[in-house]
């Protein structure tokens, strides 16, 4: 895995890390707009996820080139389906199905690397990502869901 790659997703982490933080802060207004931030941008990250499978089957001699395709759309549908239950139902809701995509997502990888579809260091650098994110969702349905801030 280059360098570059494993440096631009530890700073992909940041945002995501920032506005959990802000989500579960003490001030009420810029808590609910960092919560808006912390799903938009979760949305946004699974969404660039399935760009790797569309990519890879986009090469002359792809293996499984329709499941990669589907695989490559899949992660983007469920992004957009959670940004629609922010607005509809609830944002729990909406970090709830994000959750559920990053790690079907990151278990779709992992499988897809045990038979030589995608390479297992991407796939490490996938997983590490997807703990950061998926703890700090957790940490946010959890702490919101109990009335509980974070003062900094």
């Amino acid at each position: 895995m280059p360098v570059i790659a494993i440096l631009l997703t530890l700073l992909g982490l940041v945002p995501l890390v920032l506005f959990a933080f802000g989500a579960v802060g003490h001030i009420p207004g810029s808590a609910e707009r960092m919560l808006v931030g912390l799903i938009d941008y979760a949305a946004l990250v699974l969404g660039f996820a399935g760009g790797v499978h569309w990519g890879l089957g986009l090469l002359p001699g792809a293996a499984r080139p329709n499941l990669r395709f589907a695989a490559g759309v899949l992660p983007l549908i469920v992004a957009w389906v959670a940004l629609v239950l922010a607005q509809m139902l609830s944002p729990w809701v909406a970090l709830a199905v994000l959750i559920a995509g990053y790690l079907a997502t990151v278990l779709t990888e992992h499988r897809a690397s045990q038979r030589f579809l995608v390479p297992m260091p991407y796939v490490w650098t996938r997983w590490g990502f997807t703990f950061v994110a998926v703890v700090m969702m957790v940490m946010v349905l959890v702490l919101r869901g109990v009335g509980q801030t974070i003062v900094f």
